[in-house]
């Protein structure tokens, strides 16, 4: 990156972090901020630049990515951060036509913040944090959260209820038949289909693996209890 391209940088990173101390924190939410409507990155970056005559893309703000799905037509959905210099965390999404800041969290450890973003944007479907996710399955699942059980655990939360539930029960190897009353009512049977198809689905790092030991919490604030 050029003196110029990290000046411009500075000055988005400036633009960011006035609008991160203007989110209204929610009790349910917590540790995360919200804006009062997702906010488009590029706008964002245009009005802050506009002095300067100078152009800069969204994805040099990139710190890390969160989750990444991939679908069948090509569409791609993906939720990453930017790092800002007070250690505020910006979160985004985009799915190839918009990007747009969703959220923002002040925590030391990165990863724990990541998983509390992913338990709540799988539980409210998008909707705490202002978006519709959608119900297709994806072909590929990419993300650097290493604790596949959490991840099987938010995708029965995103995908249970859903049109992708019906493509999951048919993907080979799962079950076919239909649910009966004899089969378990607390949602062990789709949770089993979700972890074969996500064992199929999911792209992890070499180094990432499933930890050994005790079973975590079903979800991550009963740890802090």
């Amino acid at each position: 990156m050029t003196i110029g391209q990290r000046h411009l940088r500075l000055r988005v990173l400036e633009a960011l972090e006035r609008w991160a101390k203007q989110f209204r924190s929610h009790e349910d939410l917590w540790p995360f901020r919200i804006p009062h409507e997702p906010l488009p990155l590029d706008k964002i970056i245009r009005e802050s630049l506009a002095d300067e005559g100078g152009r800069f893309e969204a994805a040099a703000l990139r710190a890390r990515s969160v989750l990444r799905m991939e679908f069948r037509d090509g569409a791609i959905w993906e939720a990453w951060v930017i790092a800002l210099p007070s250690a505020i965390t910006v979160y985004c999404d985009t799915d190839g036509d918009e990007t747009r800041v969703l959220a923002s969290a002040r925590r030391s450890n990165p990863l724990e913040a990541d998983r509390f973003f992913l338990e709540l944007l799988a539980e409210s479907r998008g909707h705490h944090f202002g978006i519709e996710m959608s119900s297709t399955l994806p072909d590929r699942v990419r993300t650097s959260i290493p604790d596949r059980e959490f991840l099987v655990d938010v995708f029965v939360d995103l995908l249970e209820g859903t049109a992708a539930e019906d493509s999951i029960r048919r993907v080979p190897g799962t079950r076919e038949e239909p649910a009966t009353s004899s089969q378990p009512a607390d949602g062990s049977d789709f949770r089993a289909d979700v972890e074969h198809w996500l064992m199929q689905a999911l792209v992890l790092p070499p180094s990432a693996s499933s930890r050994p030991g005790r079973r975590r919490p079903r979800r991550l604030r009963d740890e802090l209890l």
